[in-house]
């Protein structure tokens, strides 16, 4: 399935490619930013880790794969981003050890619906921050990495919403009905 925003993209980065905008440093925001979504998939990593470790479900299991690997693409496309313009990588948690998920106490693990939920709740906290530092980017090179970031969460997060709904695990606020609106 081709992606949906692959012509927005490269419509946007022709537009920008075809300025001659001089290349400014980072501002502190930039760099801030950087820093601590860098920090946040790392982590993000380790929850899909654990998940990984605890849950004997396939489709879970696989989901939890294409997020550790849309993570481990991110991370490795900002630390390239970050090093090449000086900053600092932050201290990380290492990776978790494989463990058999059967071995796991059952009081200890996560159900499959709660490892589901986090995820959800770790995609929208990581597109909320490429939203925002895509707003705080100065440099066009930058707001495209945030943005390129976004459009994969939007991706990844379609067809975890499928999984959710076939699994009856989405969270659904209660319906609003306006005062003498129909029921």
């Amino acid at each position: 399935m081709p992606n949906p925003f692959e012509a927005v993209w490269n419509t946007l980065k022709t537009t920008i490619d075809n300025t001659d905008e001089p290349k400014s440093p980072l501002h502190v925001i930039e760099v801030g930013d950087c820093w601590k979504y860098l920090s946040l998939v790392e982590e993000f990593t380790r929850y899909e880790e654990v998940g990984l470790n605890t849950t004997t479900d396939d489709e879970v299991k696989e989901m939890l794969k294409d997020a550790i690997q849309l993570c481990e693409s991110q991370i490795k496309r900002l630390s390239q981003f970050m090093k090449q313009e000086g900053i600092p990588l932050p201290e990380v948690t290492s990776s978790k050890p494989n463990s058999k998920p059967n071995e796991v106490p059952l009081g200890v693990k996560l159900t499959d619906d709660e490892l589901a939920n986090g995820v959800a709740f770790k995609l929208v906290t990581c597109m909320t921050q490429n939203a925002k530092a895509q707003a705080d980017a100065i440099r066009s090179d930058l707001a495209i990495l945030w943005l390129n970031f976004y459009s994969e969460w939007v991706e990844f997060g379609t067809t975890l919403k499928v999984l959710m709904r076939k699994r009856g695990w989405l969270k659904v606020p209660p319906y609003y009905y306006p005062p003498g609106g129909p029921h």
